[in-house]
C-alpha cells in the first residue's frame, strides 16, 4: 500500500473561474442546491457540518499534514491504526473524525483523481462511513447526543453526500469520453444514483445485472 495519496489533478480542459467573496456562503449554497437535486434530505446541523467542514479543507494547511517531502496525507489505514491505539478517548474521537472528515472531501472534490489507482473511492467511502458510525457510537454513550446524531447521519447518507459534493464539484465541468467510463466505474463499485443519472444523461444505459454487490 503507498505511503502517501497522490491526488494531482489530471490534465483537463480549463475550468471556468469564479470570483466568491464569502466561501462558506459559497458552500452552503451549492450544497444546499446539489442536495435537494439529488432528493436528499439532511438534518440542518448534518448540512452545517458538511459546510463548515468545506470551508475548513478549502485550505490546504488544514487539508494537508507537513512532511519532510511537501504537504501529504496520511493513508487512511494509517489515520485508522491511530485512532485506535490513541492514549486518551478524546485523541481516538478525533482521530475518528479526522478520517471521517477527510474520506468525505476527498471522495467527494477528488473522485476522477481516483481513476487508475490501486485505492478508489469505494474505499474511502468504506473508510470514511465506518470512522462516522463508530464515532457516533461512542458520543451516544456519552453525553453528546446531538453530535451523535450528526455523525450518525454522516454515516448513513455518506455516499449520496459523496455524489453531493461530487456536484459541487463538477458544476462547470464538461465530461469527456474519459469521464464517461469513470463514471460508469464509479457506479459500478457504489452504487452512485448521481453518476447513474450522468450517464442516462449522456446517452449511456447501464444495466442493472452489471453491478456486483460490494
Amino acid at each position: 500500500m503507498p505511503g502517501t495519496h497522490n491526488l494531482e489533478p489530471r490534465h483537463e480542459a480549463p475550468r471556468r473561474v469564479v470570483a466568491v467573496a464569502n466561501l462558506q456562503e459559497f458552500f452552503r449554497d451549492n450544497l444546499h442546491g446539489a442536495l435537494e437535486r439529488q432528493h436528499l434530505a439532511v438534518e440542518d446541523q448534518t448540512e452545517h457540518y458538511v459546510v463548515n467542514l468545506l470551508t475548513l479543507f478549502a485550505r490546504s494547511e488544514a487539508l494537508y499534514e507537513q512532511s519532510p517531502d511537501g504537504p501529504r496525507l496520511k493513508p487512511l489505514v494509517v489515520m485508522l491504526t491511530e485512532a485506535l491505539e490513541a492514549r486518551s478517548t478524546g485523541d481516538r474521537h478525533r482521530g475518528l473524525q479526522r478520517l471521517g472528515d477527510v474520506s468525505l472531501f476527498i471522495a467527494g472534490f477528488f473522485a476522477h483523481s481516483f481513476a487508475r489507482k490501486l485505492i478508489d473511492v469505494d474505499y474511502h467511502i468504506a473508510m470514511g462511513g465506518s470512522a462516522y458510525s463508530a464515532l457516533a457510537d461512542a458520543l451516544a454513550r456519552g453525553r453528546s447526543p446531538v453530535l451523535a446524531q450528526v455523525f450518525a447521519e454522516l454515516a448513513e447518507k455518506f455516499q449520496p453526500l459523496v455524489d453531493a459534493l461530487n456536484e459541487v464539484s463538477e458544476s462547470s465541468y464538461r465530461h469527456t469520453d474519459e469521464d464517461v467510463l469513470r463514471l460508469y466505474e464509479l457506479w459500478l463499485k457504489t452504487g452512485s444514483r448521481r453518476s447513474y443519472r450522468i450517464l442516462r444523461r449522456l446517452g449511456v444505459n447501464p444495466a442493472p445485472s452489471a453491478r456486483t454487490p460490494q
